[in-house]
């Protein structure tokens, strides 16, 4: 039979809605449609439906709407905060009801959605809320939409990065991290660690803001329009669409490390880092160290050099690349062989050659060198509005000089992007980077902090907890982007 909007039928037949008999529809568009005393209703199964119990004669379908000022709405249009809610139809007969089940079953599961998650748990992260976010939000979505889930909290710092290394991926259709960004750079990390990082790092990987930043997460779901929610975002994870995304290699000798959100040293670096002493404040203690750091204003010495991207080839001067990057093996001991086997099966980085790249440089002072792989930093942070999920390019926002209230107005506009306006701001996008650090102009035996997607990846000395070990030194590193790389679950498919 044809519905009212014209589109073709799967099934349909006379149900009862609360003692009401009413026709019920499922159309090849993927629309369940009804009406009641109240007028017509329609349910998108792929946006608002996560799936459909039985329950004695009755068809209980587990569906997301919008809800605003504490009104249901139709989750279609987005937008909005969704939260779950229960549509209950009863069919005439056996036959019926198993008709109905039948070809929800089939629509749901052409859809391509995930049906088995490893979710990683970090309960230390942000205002330690993950484990509530989880039990409240994540578990219940994907028990509504039968996804069979394994769960792991993380212990300690690269525990993910650990498991993901020795799991066995082929029970899984998606990674997601119950976290903020830090567990996900990890869950990256240990997939490019792999022998087989090449099909490893195909696995989707989504994110559920718990965290101080929730860069990446903030991101994916801006991208469409929607808040940035723990249930919008585990309803994303649940459509099962995806995107690519870029990562960077950032290397140092034969030292790797690999990026997804973003590189800091200077003034967004120091208050990222040296905050953590407040972050019994939440992400509220960003704004409050930023203040403080503004008006004792640091600069540092040093040079930068870059490939820029088609249109940006006007910053800097031109230089040559210095490939003092090659990782060699020439003093490598026999003890150490193994291991190094071991890392050549691994990912080595985006094969380019640097050497033929037209390269340019700028030399410091700076306040701030800021590189980004999407638009948020987190979620009242957009640090590179015009940055793309898999352009091969990282975005860079870089100050080299700013008087202290020039920059707090600059500041006060990084949360909708207007700070990359500022006369005092070069923003460019590159497609390779090799960064030289030096120390504060001010007190030369003080160097700075290179923060690599919220973690510290090198001190300076004099600089805050400068004793602690990092993985690389404060000296100069070279970073690469490797187009569309990795992949996200997301709102919508790209």
């Amino acid at each position: 039979m044809e519905n009212q909007q014209g589109d073709s039928s799967i099934i349909s037949d006379q149900v009862k809605v609360n003692g009401n008999l009413t026709p019920l529809t499922l159309t090849t568009e993927g629309k369940l449609q009804w009406t009641t005393e109240k007028g017509q209703h329609s349910l998108t199964v792929e946006k608002e439906v996560l799936g459909f119990t039985i329950q004695g004669s009755e068809i209980i379908i587990k569906a997301v709407t919008e809800k605003r000022d504490g009104i249901f709405c139709s989750a279609s249009a987005g937008g909005g905060a969704l939260a779950r809610k229960d549509f209950v139809f009863e069919p005439l007969s056996d036959e019926s009801l198993h008709l109905w089940c039948q070809h929800l079953r089939d629509y749901i599961n052409s859809l391509g959605r995930p049906k088995r998650l490893f979710i990683f748990v970090n309960p230390f992260g942000g205002k330690k809320s993950a484990l509530k976010i989880y039990f409240d939000a994540v578990k219940p979505l994907l028990e509504d939409a039968d996804v069979q889930i394994t769960v792991q909290e993380t212990k300690y710092q690269l525990h993910a990065k650990e498991v993901v290394r020795a799991m066995d991926l082929t029970k899984y259709d998606g990674i997601v991290c119950v976290s903020g960004d830090g567990i996900l750079v990890e869950v990256v990390n240990g997939l490019l660690e792999r022998e087989d990082w090449n099909a490893a790092i195909k696995m989707p990987l989504g994110t559920v803001p718990a965290g101080t930043g929730n860069g990446m997460v903030k991101s994916t779901l801006d991208s469409a329009g929607e808040p940035c929610t723990a249930s919008n975002a585990v309803v994303a994870i649940i459509r099962g669409h995806k995107c690519s995304l870029d990562v960077a290699t950032i290397l140092q000798g034969d030292t790797k490390f690999f990026s997804v959100l973003m590189f800091a040293w200077g003034l967004v670096a120091d208050i990222d880092i040296e905050s953590e002493k407040y972050r019994w404040m939440g992400s509220a203690r960003l704004d409050f160290y930023g203040l403080q750091r503004m008006l004792c204003l640091r600069q540092y010495s040093g040079r930068i050099s870059f490939v820029p991207a088609p249109g940006f080839e006007a910053y800097g001067e031109p230089t040559r690349y210095n490939g003092e990057f090659t990782s060699t093996q020439s003093s490598i001991n026999p003890g150490q062989e193994q291991h190094v086997k071991a890392e050549q099966y691994s990912y080595q980085g985006p094969d380019v050659d640097l050497t033929n790249l037209e390269w340019r440089t700028i030399n410091g002072p700076f306040i701030s060198v800021w590189l980004h792989n999407v638009p948020w930093g987190g979620e009242g942070t957009m640090a590179a509005p015009d940055a793309k999920f898999a352009d091969g390019n990282l975005d860079l926002i870089l100050i080299k000089d700013c008087p202290k209230l020039g920059l707090l107005a600059l500041m006060t506009n990084l949360s909708d992007g207007g700070h990359v306006k500022s006369p005092h701001v070069m923003y460019l996008k590159v497609k390779a980077f090799i960064l030289e650090p030096g120390q504060r102009t001010k007190d030369p035996t003080r160097g700075g902090i290179i923060d690599i997607d919220g973690e510290v990846l090198a001190r300076g000395n004099g600089t805050y907890k400068h004793d602690q070990k990092t993985l690389m030194t404060y000296d100069k590193l070279q970073i690469t982007v490797d187009q569309g790389l990795a992949t996200l679950f997301c709102p919508v498919q790209q």
